[in-house]
C-alpha cells in the first residue's frame, strides 16, 4: 500500500437555504399575513480519527470536499431543513493545518473530531421581518455562505518506538526478524522510502508498534537526502532506538555515527534529544575482532545509555533486547499519564 503523509485539499461547507417571501392564503382571511419559512443550515466539514486507516491515500486522490446547502424556507411557516454534515475520515495522528492562518488541529486519539468548516445560517424567512407599520414585507434573508478552506495535512505516525540510524545500519533487517512487517531489504543506502510499521509481540511482555525510519544523513534536518519529511514522525515516539552497524565491513567510526544522527535529531527539534534513548549495535554475526563493538559499548556505559549488541541474523541479543523494549515503553507512557 502506498504511504501518503502529506496533503493540500480544499473543504467548502454548505451554505444556508434562503427565507422564504409568503402569504398566507386561506378563504375567507382577506390578507393573510406574511408567513414565509427559515432556510436551513448548511452542511458542516467535519474531520474524524480514526485508526482504522494510516496512511492519507484517500486524500490524495479526493482533494475536494463539499457539503451540501440548507434546504430553502417554505410557506406556512415551514423551515427549509439542515443539510447533513460531511464526515471526512483520516488516519490518528493527522494534522490539519489552515493553508493560510497556520492555525492547526491535532487529531491525536481515536474517534477525535472537529469542525473544520461551518456550514452557513439559513436566512430568516419574511414572517420575522412583519411590524405594526409594514405588515406585508416582501423580502427574506439569503441564506450565509458556508465557510472554505484550502487545508494542509500531514501525517504523525504514532509509534512507540523510533528505529533511527545511518542508511544501511541494518534497520530494515531488524524490524523484519522481530515483528511481521516487510520492509524492503538490500545493500543500497535508502531501501527505506517511507517509514514503515510493525507491531512486535514479545512473549509474556505487552507488544509495542516500532517504526522504521529512513536512514538519516548528514544535513536530513535542512531536508539532505529523506531524512527531513521523516524526521517529523519520530517526533511523536516514545523511545528513539538508534542502529549502528558494529561489523568489520561496516564503514565508519561507530561513536561517530551515534553523534551524527543526534546531532541532526537537535538541529530539527531540541525535544527530541530528551526522548528516552537506547543503542543497538547491529551485525554482530560479522563483528570479527570486536573493536567497534567495544568502542560503542564503553562509550554507552561512560554516557549512561542503554547497549545491546544483536544479531538479526542468528537472533543473538534479540530476545533481550525485545522485553527490554517493551518494559520501557510502558513504563514511558505510565510516566506521561500521571
Amino acid at each position: 500500500m502506498q504511504f501518503v503523509d502529506y496533503v493540500k485539499i480544499f473543504v467548502k461547507a454548505g451554505d444556508g437555504g434562503r427565507g422564504c417571501v409568503s402569504f398566507r392564503r386561506e378563504k375567507y382571511v382577506p390578507r393573510g399575513g406574511p408567513d414565509g419559512g427559515d432556510g436551513g443550515r448548511g452542511g458542516h466539514i467535519i474531520f474524524r480519527a480514526t485508526d482504522e486507516l494510516n496512511t492519507l491515500l484517500d486524500q490524495r486522490y479526493h482533494s475536494e470536499y463539499r457539503a451540501k446547502k440548507g434546504q430553502h424556507g417554505m410557506g406556512k411557516k415551514m423551515h427549509g431543513k439542515d443539510s447533513e454534515d460531511l464526515i471526512v475520515r483520516v488516519p490518528v495522528g493527522t494534522i490539519i493545518k489552515d493553508a493560510y492562518t497556520n492555525d492547526m488541529i491535532d487529531l491525536d486519539k481515536n474517534g477525535m473530531e472537529a469542525v473544520i468548516a461551518k456550514g452557513g445560517r439559513g436566512g430568516l424567512g419574511n414572517s420575522h421581518f412583519a411590524t405594526p407599520v409594514r405588515q406585508a414585507p416582501r423580502y427574506a434573508q439569503p441564506g450565509e455562505e458556508g465557510e472554505e478552506k484550502w487545508l494542509i495535512l500531514e501525517l504523525k505516525l504514532l509509534a512507540d518506538i523510533g528505529l533511527i540510524g545511518l542508511p544501511n545500519a541494518g534497520k530494515s533487517t531488524f524490524l523484519s526478524v522481530i515483528s511481521s512487517a516487510k520492509p524492503k531489504i538490500a545493500d543500497y543506502p535508502f531501501t527505506t522510502l517511507r517509514p514503515i510499521l510493525g507491531v512486535v509481540k514479545p512473549e509474556e511482555y505487552k507488544s509495542f508498534v516500532v517504526a522504521d525510519m529512513p536512514g538519516l544523513i548528514e544535513g536530513a534536518h535542512k531536508g539532505v537526502g529523506l531524512g527531513f519529511q521523516f524526521l517529523r514522525h519520530v517526533e511523536r515516539t516514545s523511545l528513539l532506538l538508534h542502529l549502528i552497524d558494529i561489523s568489520e565491513t561496516g564503514g565508519g567510526d561507530p561513536v561517530d555515527s551515534f553523534e551524527k544522527i543526534n546531532k541532526e535529531l537537535g538541529l530539527h527539534s531540541s525535544e527530541l534529544l530528551k526522548k528516552t534513548q537506547a543503542v543497538v549495535g547491529t551485525k554482530l554475526d560479522i563483528a570479527g575482532n570486536r573493536e567497534k563493538l567495544d568502542r560503542l559499548e564503553n562509550y554507552c556505559r561512560m554516557e549512561k545509555i542503554d547497549f545491546f549488541p544483536v544479531s538479526a541474523v542468528t537472533n543473538n541479543g534479540i530476545e533481550k533486547l525485545l522485553s527490554y523494549l517493551s518494559v520501557t515503553v510502558e513504563r514511558i507512557k505510565k510516566r506521561k499519564h500521571h
